[in-house]
């Protein structure tokens, strides 16, 4: 037998600490999912505002930002500016590419009851939480879900 081998590849000690480990992390577990310590309890937070948004670069190198919704141009970044902006869409556009889908579906802007912004795109199930790019990057994305910013 193994454990009581003279030659044995594992002292008896070790192999019998490691069972032990074994057993006592799945009695662990077990009780502690039974009584409801493995359960997070992650608030629900309701969006308070939803707009879609669709991104189109123009041959000047502005890109021009649609309502998705309505189909109506709402802003025009000009080229060299909201470089922010321009690298968050590459990277949603680049993912759209690998899929073999096309530009024409709007991204989501959602701004959330805990004021988190976050940007998705519902073709590729990709999103972003702009807020961890700091505060000046989000305000480049809340001016655009405010529609009191739209062009005229």
């Amino acid at each position: 037998m193994l454990l009581t081998s003279e030659n044995s590849a594992f002292p008896r000690g070790v192999l019998i600490a490691a069972g032990s480990l074994l057993a006592f992390t799945l009695v662990a577990a077990g009780l502690a999912s039974v009584a409801g310590f493995a359960k997070a309890d992650i608030p629900v937070v309701k969006p308070i505002e939803i707009r879609t948004l669709r991104f189109e670069d123009r041959r000047d190198g502005a890109v021009t930002v649609f309502d998705g919704a309505q189909n109506r141009l709402i802003a025009v970044l000009a080229p060299g500016t909201n470089g922010f902006v321009r690298g968050v869409m590459r990277g949603l556009a680049r993912a759209r590419k690998r899929s073999d889908i096309d530009d024409s579906p709007s991204f989501v802007l959602t701004h959330w009851a805990d004021g988190r912004l976050s940007l998705e795109d519902p073709t590729t199930h990709q999103a972003i939480e702009l807020e961890a790019f700091g505060p000046t990057n989000v305000g480049v994305f809340a001016r655009l879900i405010d529609k009191r910013n739209d062009l005229p």
